[in-house]
């Protein structure tokens, strides 16, 4: 990759790991039902762990070599909040090493935690000290820094002491409930977003979904509390899904990977009500997101290599 490819490489490539990891471990779901090659699950994971490293060394190489653009990264009101999906990311990674390979879980998962908790301090701190924030910047990424917060119980479960990976749980659930009342009047009464910007409406179905899988996680039990995340879950997913045409006007951006990591949070939470409760058709809603998931990353891995071989990603905007 030359130069000024480096210099245009996005933060928010990550997503594509996070997406990729997201298979994973909706794959991994599959051994529960039937029988897969034994090789299969540890293929998949390395491959994913793999795409991540491609992309943090590229990332790294833009950090050396141009370091006065990634600091303009960290003040953009955008671009900012995609700098955790490498946190995000390694604690995915941390979820789905677990089974397999419980070292290497508890390694990805002490990095992925304390880099995330960082960049979440980072990121509150821009918040309350900023002066360049306008409501118009506001759009679903912003709910990446916290939804970290609510993916780290899920591994975190085995690695650390319940009172941490509460504590995570918590702050996350309740700048989840702030951040979307704030969203909510960004989009009701304020400018549509960018076009390039509305693929992450699918990450509103993320938090409520990862909240359920980390209270479950947490708790060991389905309660109401579990049933009206998981209700608010399938009740975004739903309401996204309305807007279908909206999504089918818009031009392919990088920011097509939000559809991919929301879908698998969604059906990783039904997998988990199946195993919970064993009522068929959270099995059935796992086995049909699992194949809209599928054909989503398809599609989205044949235009993302289309159009970096067109030269039309890691361009100057």
């Amino acid at each position: 990759m030359n130069r000024d490819r480096i210099r245009n490489f996005p933060v928010s490539f990550f997503a594509v790991s996070m997406g990729l990891t997201g298979v994973v471990l909706m794959a991994e779901k599959m051994g529960h039902i039937v029988a897969v090659p034994s090789f299969l699950p540890s293929f998949i994971l390395f491959l994913s762990l793999a795409v991540f490293i491609l992309i943090g060394g590229l990332y790294l190489s833009k950090v050396l070599l141009y370091p006065q653009v990634v600091a303009k990264e960290l003040v953009h009101p955008v671009k900012m909040h995609f700098l955790p999906t490498f946190s995000v990311s390694l604690l995915l990674l941390s979820v789905a090493s677990l089974a397999g390979y419980p070292g290497l879980s508890r390694a990805l998962w002490i990095l992925g935690t304390v880099s995330h908790l960082i960049l979440t301090l980072y990121t509150l701190s821009s918040w309350v000290q900023h002066q360049h924030f306008e409501i118009h910047h506001a759009n679903p990424s912003w709910f990446i820094p916290i939804l970290g917060n609510l993916v780290v119980p899920v591994a975190g479960v085995a690695h650390a002491p319940f009172a941490l990976n509460w504590f995570f749980f918590s702050v996350g659930l309740f700048f989840w409930i702030l951040l979307f009342a704030v969203l909510l009047n960004r989009i009701i009464f304020h400018h549509p977003l960018a076009e390039k910007l509305v693929p992450t409406f699918f990450i509103l179905m993320a938090p409520p979904a990862v909240a359920f899988i980390s209270y479950v996680k947490l708790t060991g039990r389905v309660d109401l509390f579990a049933h009206s995340l998981y209700s608010l879950a399938i009740f975004m997913f739903l309401m996204i899904m309305s807007q279908w045409r909206l999504f089918s006007r818009i031009r392919f951006y990088l920011s097509w990977w939000a559809y991919s990591f929301p879908l698998a949070a969604l059906g990783l939470a039904s997998f988990l009500m199946y195993s919970k409760t064993g009522v068929g058709i959270y099995l059935y809603g796992w086995g049909f997101l699992f194949i809209f998931l599928l054909a989503v990353v398809k599609v989205l891995l044949f235009l993302t290599t289309k159009h970096i071989l067109a030269g039309e990603i890691c361009v100057e905007e």
